[in-house]
Parts: C-alpha cells; sequence; structure tokens
C-alpha cells in the first residue's frame, strides 16, 4: 500500500528527527515549519518538552494583506520574510540564554525559505 503524500512527509520528518536526538547532546532543536503562506520557527527542549522561543511570519506586519483596497501585498511567504523570521527567533533564544542548537528542517529541503531563515538565525548569533 503507497504512502500519502501527508503520511511521507510525516515519515521524513520523523526520520530527520530521530537523527538530531542522537547528535543533539542536550542541545534545544530549532524547529521549522513551513506552510504555502507563513514560515515558523521554535526553539525547542526535548529534554524538557518545553518551548524555549518561537516566531513567525505572522507577527509584526509580516502576515499578507489582502482585499480589494489593499495595493501593497506584504508577503509571509518569501525569502525575505523567512530571513525576519530566523533572525527574531535568533534574538529571543539568546535573550534566553540559548546560544547553541541543531536545527530540524522537518523533512523540508534545505533550500529556499528554509535556508534563508537558517542563514539569518546564524548571523544573529546562534551556533548549529
Amino acid at each position: 500500500m503507497a504512502l500519502s503524500s501527508r503520511d511521507s512527509s510525516q515519515k521524513r520528518a520523523q526520520r530527520t528527527r530521530i537523527r538530531l536526538r542522537k547528535l543533539a547532546n542536550g542541545r534545544p532543536r530549532l524547529s521549522v515549519f513551513r506552510s504555502s503562506k507563513n514560515i515558523y520557527a521554535q526553539i525547542i527542549d526535548d529534554e524538557r518538552g518545553v518551548t524555549l522561543a518561537a516566531a513567525s511570519s505572522l507577527e509584526s506586519g509580516e502576515a499578507p494583506k489582502e482585499g480589494k483596497g489593499s495595493k501593497t501585498k506584504v508577503k509571509g511567504s518569501d525569502k525575505d520574510a523567512a530571513a525576519k523570521v530566523g533572525a527574531l527567533v535568533a534574538q529571543r533564544a539568546i535573550e534566553k540564554g540559548v546560544k547553541d542548537v541543531v536545527f530540524d528542517r522537518g523533512g523540508y529541503l534545505y533550500h529556499g525559505r528554509v535556508k534563508a531563515l537558517a542563514d539569518a538565525a546564524r548571523e544573529a548569533g546562534l551556533n548549529f
């Protein structure tokens, strides 16, 4: 029986997380979720099961502004929005005292928005 696309993506993400758990050495995980309209990032301490910091493109006017009268559309689904989310989650993590993390791309290819988020988080001071 063939897997549905959702099942195969969940299986891919789980495979990535199992590998990261072995490599983490107690470091929290920077998890990325990418939807068609926005991008989200969380720093999760798996030992305690707690989210330490989070950011998304929905915050601070990054969400898409649509409507008949709206001429300027701010997109939450491009590389610029992903870079802002990466910098914001890194800033919040550093405020909480977290510098070293492992990057959980969640089964997505390390390309485009995911790569932009990771590069911005590195530039903002996170080590991974």
